[in-house]
């Protein structure tokens, strides 16, 4: 097989930028989140994509418009961020002042979200519709997330969602995932085009 994979994490917010958590909270990119995404759009360009799936959240929809696909994005909600419930809009250091210095989204309690188990559910969904769009050898765009980027790549290879915790991601990055022979592999990671 040759189905391609490419996970493009949205621009920058100022959410994003003070390592807060960020799910449901409607954030725009900012000036240098709107650049990164027409760097993406000179990067994509000519690309040809069996289906672009992008999340509801603004900020992945801002990236995906911008990139050049806001015309044939389909909106699918299994690409939502993770829900962090009350660490929303916190940042980690905040959530270990009050959990203390081990807490981590990848190992704790989501109070009011969701668990990384159920994230990985979501994102073993996505992979099927994506699969399922791509066709026998096609390339599906999926515009979103850090998180669920990261969780839906750990699935991508057969690892536990929590695994997903391995994989750096920063904004407004390209990776990959497809095949080697039969077997899933990540092709590229975390494409970036800072300073380019």
């Amino acid at each position: 097989m040759s189905v391609e994979l490419w996970l493009i994490r949205h621009g920058e917010t100022e959410w994003s930028l003070d390592g807060r958590h960020t799910s449901w909270t409607e954030i725009p990119l900012t000036e240098h989140g709107r650049k990164r995404a027409e760097e993406l759009r000179d990067y994509l360009q000519g690309t040809k994509f069996a289906a672009v799936l992008v999340s509801p959240r603004q900020r992945a929809q801002e990236t995906c418009r911008i990139a050049g696909f806001g015309d044939v994005a389909v909106v699918d909600d299994g690409l939502q961020e993770w829900n962090y419930g009350e660490s929303e809009g916190k940042t980690t250091a905040q959530m270990r002042e009050k959990y203390g210095p081990q807490w981590s989204v990848w190992n704790s309690e989501i109070v009011g979200g969701e668990s990384v188990e159920q994230v990985g559910t979501r994102a073993d969904g996505v992979i099927a519709r994506a699969v399922a769009a791509a066709g026998a050898d096609g390339k599906v765009a999926l515009f979103a997330h850090a998180h669920i980027l990261r969780i839906l790549a750990a699935r991508w290879i057969g690892l536990p969602a929590v695994d997903g915790s391995k994989f750096a991601l920063g904004t407004g990055s390209v990776s990959v995932l497809g095949y080697e022979r039969e077997t899933r592999v990540v092709s590229r990671w975390n494409r970036s085009f800072e300073g380019e």
